[in-house]
């Protein structure tokens, strides 16, 4: 048996995947213990899922910082280690606008919660961390500041569609407007892109004729529930590897 990993967990929303999560470690399918749970908002329900396991959890509330912000940018709360310039020239999420209003504000307000996220998630050591329906963008700032060892990310999401199709925030959706047959979620390591890091893991089901997207929903978040405790195992047991291959990242299953 691998030595028990601890485990980061940042939500959006009602945790469906944490709850997996929580599941399997304490089947033993992950050799892992939850060491905290983070939201970017006040509402997230999946926070309670949490608490009834006596898990830590905090909230660095996302809406709160951006309306402040836009009120008053003179007077921002940022890191004394931000630099703007450099965090807009390794992020991908935005090609050849990096200097507009839009793109400064998402940075900045960005980087003023990770900043936070840090500061809080540091109280609890952990070996990974998983975006568990986690619905925010990370910067360079963040990812820069996890991922400590070179070919061993250490931030793990997962999405609900078959990547490199339909990255985004509505991978079901998206899947079953295109008229897909096959649906499917991937687990990966988050980059500067938007859905675009190595993939680690993939499971896929069929689009009936007459599936609803809910019914295509809810078929996919089985696999989710799946896939993910597989993944994060994985990791646990030290068998995942980021090499460079052909001009991309990809991960190497040891």
């Amino acid at each position: 048996m691998a030595d028990k990993i601890k485990i980061g967990v940042l939500i959006s929303g009602g945790g469906s995947n944490l709850q997996a999560i929580i599941d399997a470690c304490e089947a033993g399918s992950i050799d892992g213990n939850i060491v905290f749970a983070g939201a970017d908002n006040k509402e997230a329900k999946g926070l309670e899922r949490a608490k009834k396991k006596n898990i830590p959890t905090f909230v660095v509330d996302y809406p709160a910082i951006i309306k402040s912000y836009k009120s008053d940018p003179g007077n921002a709360d940022l890191p004394a280690d931000f630099d703007f310039n450099e965090i807009a020239a390794r992020q991908s999420l935005f090609h050849g606008a990096a200097g507009s209003e839009k793109v400064k504000i998402f940075i900045t307000t960005r980087v003023i919660a990770e900043a936070k996220l840090i500061e809080t998630m540091n109280q609890w050591p952990f070996d990974l961390l998983v975006l568990a329906g986690f619905m925010r963008n990370l910067t360079p700032y963040f990812i820069d500041r996890l991922n400590h060892v070179s070919g061993k990310p250490r931030i793990m999401n997962i999405h609900p569609a078959l990547l490199p199709s339909f990255p985004g925030v509505d991978g079901y959706g998206d899947t079953f407007r295109y008229g897909c047959k096959v649906g499917g979620c991937t687990v990966h390591f988050i980059d500067y892109g938007e859905d675009s890091g190595p993939i680690i893991g993939q499971r896929a089901f069929p689009i009936e004729r007459n599936d609803t997207l809910d019914m295509v929903k809810e078929k996919g978040l089985i696999e989710e529930w799946i896939l993910y405790p597989e993944c994060i195992q994985m990791f646990a047991e030290g068998r995942l590897e980021v090499i460079s291959a052909e001009g991309r990242n990809i991960v190497k299953i040891n």
